[in-house]
């Protein structure tokens, strides 16, 4: 049976569980109509279920509908349809993540090489999930707010720190980074950073390599699954609450070490897993002649003076701090936020006076 949709409504960015069911909004500037796939589950090629969007599921540059019964869990992705106009290519045949999921799924399957061709990926594709979006419990584990000037920063790569912990127990990083947080604390640190945790591709380096260190997201929201012993999205959202709530409990920060400054999808010829295959010409700098300008050196830079862009971003800061209880955030390549249009530095970058506001 099909479920019933509704218009919906355009906030909040993603999916969010509502009510009556799911809400779904996402942004895209450039796009005729787009198609909302509702899957069984983690292994699904086919949908179960397409529900196209026409202009009358549309509020400006944002796409949004309500799909009643649907709940926490469900396994959705997207595809776009572009105006023919030029702006964009026809990334149509391309399964798409919400640049604003929670939760991925789908590694299993998930081949990079079918990301980066022109032809259907819908049997490698990766796919989002709907998550909960509840906020983090400061009340019971509120902020360490150590002040600068006493700051002592320990940062650490979550995989590399993890190694060196033989517990005899098959635990995944984050709880064997726990077991040692008394060893942290009395080592007289006031905060832990973390380098990138947000979710990466491992097969996003050269032939024969895995990608280690995670300086290339495909998603803002997620953590990175390979961190965790139990991969489902809500898993894997409890585990480093848990985790974060410990470093709270024994007044120490955590800092999170961010990539906004460009993502997995690379240049032109770089695979199509979201933003690219969204609207690539409102999240990336691309020139006249369709190339991907890049200063981050890394095929892409993030177009972060315009502002849906800097709105995504915001979103996701706000997801790390208030829903997962991180304490700060070190920009990587921050300097990158603050090009405008053909990579002009700007004076007043308005990324960073939103932060400040």
């Amino acid at each position: 049976k099909v479920l019933e949709i509704n218009i919906g409504k355009p906030f909040p960015l993603g999916s969010s569980v509502t009510k009556n069911g799911v809400n779904f909004s996402i942004v895209a500037t450039n796009a005729k109509y787009i198609e909302i796939l509702i899957f069984d589950n983690n292994e699904s090629i086919v949908p179960k279920f397409i529900y196209k969007l026409d202009s009358t599921f549309k509020s400006g540059d944002y796409w949004h509908a309500e799909i009643i019964g649907l709940k926490e869990g469900a396994i959705y992705a997207y595809k776009i349809f572009q105006k023919e106009n030029g702006i964009n290519k026809d990334y149509s045949q391309k399964v798409l993540i919400d640049p604003c999921s929670r939760g991925i799924v789908g590694w299993d399957k998930y081949k990079r090489e079918q990301a980066i061709n022109s032809s259907d990926n819908s049997h490698y594709s990766l796919k989002s999930v709907v998550c909960e979006r509840e906020q983090f419990n400061f009340s019971k584990f509120p902020r360490p707010k150590h002040c600068w000037s006493e700051t002592i920063i320990y940062e650490l790569q979550v995989k590399a720190f993890a190694e060196g912990i033989n517990n005899n127990n098959n635990d995944s990083c984050f709880k064997k980074i726990k077991e040692k947080i008394p060893y942290l604390k009395d080592l007289g640190i006031t905060s832990i950073e973390l380098l990138p945790i947000f979710c990466f591709d491992p097969t996003d380096a050269p032939k024969g390599l895995e990608n280690f260190w995670g300086y290339s997201p495909i998603n803002w929201f997620t953590p990175h699954f390979q961190y965790f012993s139990d991969t489902s999205p809500k898993s894997i959202r409890e585990e480093f609450r848990n985790f974060v709530e410990e470093c709270h409990k024994n007044n120490i920060e955590v800092i999170l070490d961010v990539v906004y400054n460009h993502t997995s999808e690379g240049n032109i010829d770089g695979p199509t897993i979201s933003w690219k295959g969204i609207d690539e010409n409102l999240y990336y700098f691309i020139d006249s002649d369709n190339n991907y300008q890049d200063i981050s050196g890394c095929g892409n830079t993030i177009a972060a003076n315009r502002g849906l862009v800097r709105r995504l971003i915001i979103e996701s800061l706000k997801c790390w701090a208030n829903e997962l209880g991180v304490d700060g955030f070190r920009f990587d390549l921050g300097i990158a936020l603050s090009r405008g249009e053909n990579l002009v530095p700007l004076e007043n970058p308005p990324f960073f006076e939103d932060i400040e506001s």
